[in-house]
């Protein structure tokens, strides 16, 4: 017959069980991410190229700070037909703390520009890693834009995806 549940005289929720899997299958898909992220920013710290004497001359001063735009992004864009949703959870770092300050802000301004930049995106460009890395170096530009119209100094040096999951 049926499961032992059933064979009680009680219904079992299909939805219910329908659920557990996405928390679990969204799960996995963080882990998977995390884990990627954590493997490529590992391995990729080496550079073949050799540094110059100007490049050591224009190396930042000081340990890098971060800054977490908080709460993560949460947007729905198009894809295979039907309103998808993607959240990503983005860091800014920066070796001046006054370009950190000017972040903090202009808070407002930047998670207004990511927001309308991460809506715009097609699906089938963030299934790829490449596409991934496309889009966060748009993010990061359009935050140096931001940043460095009120402060004209080191500004943002990098932007970092701390989760991406779509669904």
């Amino acid at each position: 017959m049926g499961s032992g549940d059933e064979e009680k005289g009680v219904a079992v929720d299909p939805q219910k069980k329908g659920g557990k899997m996405l928390i679990y299958l969204s799960a996995a898909v963080v882990l998977v991410v995390a884990i990627g992220a954590g493997g490529y920013f590992m391995f990729s710290s080496g550079s073949s190229k050799p540094v110059s004497s100007t490049a050591v001359k224009a190396a930042p001063q000081g340990p890098p700070q971060f800054l977490a735009l908080n709460p993560p992004f949460v947007v729905n864009f198009e894809g295979s037909g039907q309103a998808r949703f993607l959240q990503v959870g983005v860091q800014l770092m920066a070796y001046d703390s006054k370009a950190i300050e000017v972040a903090k802000d202009e808070q407002p301004v930047i998670r207004n520009a990511l927001v309308m930049l991460f809506s715009d995106q097609k699906e089938q460009v963030l299934l790829s890693r490449a596409g991934k890395e496309k889009l966060r170096a748009e993010a990061l530009a359009a935050v140096q834009h931001i940043v460095e119209q009120r402060d004209q100094g080191s500004g943002i040096k990098a932007l970092y995806f701390t989760s991406f999951v779509m669904q």
